[in-house]
């Protein structure tokens, strides 16, 4: 039996974003019985408990405020730790999401493999290169990936740019590494079309089925929302721009409205948050078009999810996104009147056209980004590890 470890989500049942809707699929989806998952999770307790039928172990943590991730990545791996040792277990992985805990990585390192177990590391994407993030806490997170691949057995990159990045700029580590992608699943969503669920959204933002342009995302600057605003603003468009986002007491947003005044254009509309995901399905499903504006790291969860549900998609044109829609989205740069363009172009796609693409992005999902696909591949690396 191989006891795989995975620490650094928030844990299970998914409550949250990316990694914990991975830890969601791969253990609700198992299919090998000689794979036993053990999940830390971020809680008010120590309990443990059964999710998905496999052993779940709550880990404690003070709220220390921006460091509370790393202490509970320390936490979880001390717990695993202790798990190993007491229970005696000799085929052990530990797979750590995100690289938070470098510089206190080699010891835990040395002391799992005086017990014969291996440590995966996950890079995630370009964490220090978030505008959140001070000076001193990007500096952190850099010096923080730098120790944690080193150190690791190996580095598994859900983009194909990151593992290049990771061979490239830690050369000198000469890191091993592999690919497996993200997930994502194609299938209509659950509400109707008709629903009053809907139809009463659409009333309440004046919004109509398949005449906006859509972007879901988080509200930071490197998501290029002023970009996307501006240039949709300059377009010609009669369509609406409607931006799901988390705004409230949003510092960035009092910014972008002084530098764009995108108030005074009737068709930009700010709707708040949608945390119902059959709604937010269906919003996806019946926009016209899914603007996609990051450029930081890896393979985006949200780029996925619009490209399995929405026909038409508008992708910033960086290696990450490239990667991923490849002929099933169109792309814009940073260049002046690119998007504003591009959107001009799109309003005049016929429905043949329209349909080709959400063909090819839907085929691009199945193909190469399905959970089923992805769960199997974990399940051969772990075993033949």
């Amino acid at each position: 039996m191989k006891n795989v470890f995975i620490i650094g989500s928030k844990g299970i049942p998914a409550k949250y974003g990316g990694f914990e809707t991975f830890v969601e699929y791969l253990t609700k989806m198992k299919v090998s019985e000689e794979i036993a998952y053990h999940v830390s999770c971020m809680a008010e307790d120590n309990k443990e408990f059964y999710h998905n039928n496999v052993r779940c172990f709550n880990v404690k943590v003070p709220n220390i405020g921006s460091s509370k991730a790393v202490l509970y990545d320390i936490l979880s791996l001390k717990e695993c730790l202790n798990y190993i040792k007491e229970n005696k277990l000799t085929n052990s992985i530990v797979y750590v999401l995100a690289c938070r805990i470098g510089p206190f990585f080699a010891k835990y390192k040395r002391a799992l493999e005086k017990m014969g177990v291996q440590v995966f590391v996950n890079p995630d994407g370009h964490e220090w290169k978030r505008s959140k993030w001070n000076y001193y806490i990007r500096q952190y997170w850099k010096l923080s990936e730098r120790l944690m691949v080193k150190h690791a057995d190996l580095l598994v990159c859900d983009s194909r740019g990151i593992e290049d990045y990771i061979q490239k700029d830690y050369q000198r580590y000469s890191p091993k590494t592999t690919f497996i992608a993200y997930g994502a699943t194609v299938e209509e969503g659950a509400l109707s079309s008709t629903s009053s669920k809907l139809t009463e959204w659409y009333q309440k933002h004046g919004v109509e089925a398949f005449e906006y342009y859509l972007i879901v995302g988080r509200f930071v600057p490197e998501n290029n929302y002023e970009l996307m605003i501006r240039e949709f603003m300059a377009s010609n468009s009669k369509k609406d721009l409607v931006i799901i986002s988390n705004v409230e007491q949003n510092s960035f947003y009092e910014e972008l409205l002084k530098r764009t005044n995108f108030n005074q254009d009737s068709r930009i509309k700010f709707v708040g948050t949608v945390y119902d995901q059959e709604l937010l399905q269906k919003i996806r499903e019946q926009a016209y078009g899914y603007f996609h504006g990051h450029e930081v790291g890896g393979t985006n969860p949200s780029l996925l999810e619009a490209l399995a549900s929405t026909r038409l998609n508008l992708l910033l044109d960086v290696v990450f996104n490239r990667e991923v829609g490849a002929g099933g989205a169109v792309y814009f740069n940073k260049d002046k009147g690119s998007l504003a363009k591009l959107v001009d172009s799109a309003d005049l796609y016929n429905i043949d056209t329209i349909n080709l693409m959400s063909k090819k992005a839907k085929k691009r999902i199945v193909e190469e980004y399905s959970w089923e696909k992805i769960v199997h591949e974990y399940e051969t690396l772990f075993l033949k590890n």
